[in-house]
C-alpha cells in the first residue's frame, strides 16, 4: 500500500523501514548519490598543471586536449572514474571551454576552393538517381 501510494518499489519500502528501526530518523538521511565521484580543489589544481603540460607530455601523439584524454589523465593521475560528460562539466565548471582553431590553414587556396564550388562541385552533387525501373532488392536482376 505505502509502495503504491508513494510510487516506487516495495522493496525500497522495506529498506526505508529496517534503516529507520535500526537508525530512526537520522538512519532515514540520504547519504547523496551512491556512487558520485567527485574531483577535490587540490585535486583540480593538480589536474589543471597536468593540462598546461600539454598532452605530449602524457604520451599523446599531437596537442589537442579532447575530453577522453582528460578522462585518461583524470583517471590516471588522480585515480578517479569520471564519464567523458562528468569531465566537460567539470572543466567548465572551472572556466575551461573548448577551443576551435583561431584561423584557417595557412596552406588553404581560397582560389582553388571557389573554383572547385563552382566547378566540380555541380558534377559532384548530381542527382544519384539512375534512369527507370529498380528493386532494392539484391536477389532480383533489376538491382544488379
Amino acid at each position: 500500500m505505502i509502495a503504491k501510494e508513494l510510487r516506487v518499489s516495495v522493496r525500497s519500502v522495506e529498506r526505508w523501514r529496517r534503516a529507520w528501526r535500526e537508525g530512526g530518523m537520522e538512519g532515514l538521511r540520504s547519504a547523496g548519490p551512491a556512487n558520485s565521484p567527485t574531483v577535490t580543489d587540490e585535486q583540480f589544481t593538480v589536474l589543471e598543471e597536468e593540462l598546461c603540460k600539454g598532452p605530449s607530455a602524457h604520451g599523446f601523439e599531437d596537442e589537442r586536449w579532447t575530453l577522453a584524454r582528460v578522462q585518461t589523465l583524470i583517471r590516471g593521475r588522480l585515480r578517479v572514474s569520471l564519464s567523458v560528460a562528468t569531465v566537460w562539466r567539470l572543466l567548465k565548471r572551472h572556466g575551461w571551454s573548448w577551443q576551435a582553431p583561431a584561423r584557417r590553414a595557412l596552406e588553404r587556396d581560397e582560389q582553388a576552393v571557389e573554383l572547385w564550388k563552382k566547378e566540380v562541385w555541380p558534377q559532384v552533387k548530381g542527382s544519384r538517381r539512375h534512369p527507370g525501373h529498380g528493386s532494392s532488392s539484391r536477389t532480383k536482376p533489376a538491382s544488379r
